[in-house]
């Protein structure tokens, strides 16, 4: 019988849970610990109803993993259920798609429409970050450059004289103060800087284990340095 759904919740908490959940089909359980085997099921699975205890979908985990499923087009048929374990609160926050995303033949006057439709270019002027604190345009930089936060490794996503996106497999905190390590080819930059916004995100791949993504402010760097490595590193 196909997985018809899914439960995360505290173990203390899933019994209750689980009598309110009716479904046709097997109905697989994870702990709110283990939110990166219950994404790995409902990759696998795809089941129709997946329902978070109130509690857990209210912590970083729980939003990080309603994010990613929000995320993937292939999961746009299950719904996202919250629900508490005492019965007395009930919201669906992902609507199952009726359809499958796929490309579809426009003809006559809808092929004209959808030529005229807006177009993003380079020139399309568009927000700095998706929480506004970017002061500066970033250089995208080659995959594998890393940074050093507090002596702990992280990728570097983009750069610029002033600041850096970056994900790291260490917890992050906004307005956490970070001693910063950048090597270059001749020396290592070292300077301050504090993390202006952090989120923890599940990874497209699960086998490589949650990470926090986050907007760093450099305090006191060399902006000419800077710039010379924004230079040779970018992608």
């Amino acid at each position: 019988m196909p997985t018809a759904g899914l439960i995360i919740a505290a173990q203390n908490l899933m019994p209750a849970l689980q009598q309110r959940v009716e479904v046709e089909g097997d109905l697989l359980t994870f702990a709110d610990t283990e939110p990166i085997q219950a994404l790995q099921a409902i990759i696998e699975h795809r089941p129709r109803l997946i329902v978070l205890e109130r509690l857990f979908a209210a912590t970083p985990r729980g939003a990080a993993l309603i994010n990613r499923i929000k995320s993937d087009p292939q999961l746009s048929v299950c719904e996202v259920r919250v629900m508490s374990h005492t019965g007395d609160y009930s919201r669906q926050v992902v609507k199952p798609s009726l359809v499958e995303a796929a490309p579809v033949a426009h003809t006559g006057s809808s092929a004209k429409q959808a030529s005229q439709a807006p177009v993003a270019t380079e020139e399309t002027p568009r927000p700095l970050d998706w929480h506004g604190t970017r002061r500066a345009a970033r250089t995208r930089v080659r995959s594998g450059v890393e940074i050093q936060l507090d002596g702990n490794p992280a990728t570097v996503v983009d750069l610029s004289v002033v600041g850096a996106q970056v994900v790291s497999s260490t917890v992050l905190r906004p307005n956490q103060k970070v001693r910063i390590s950048l090597p270059s080819d001749e020396f290592v930059m070292r300077f301050r800087g504090a993390i202006a916004w952090a989120k923890f995100e599940l990874p497209r791949e699960p086998a490589t284990g949650p990470q926090y993504r986050a907007g760093v402010e450099f305090t006191d760097g060399d902006s000419a340095a800077l710039e010379s490595f924004c230079e040779r590193h970018k992608s």
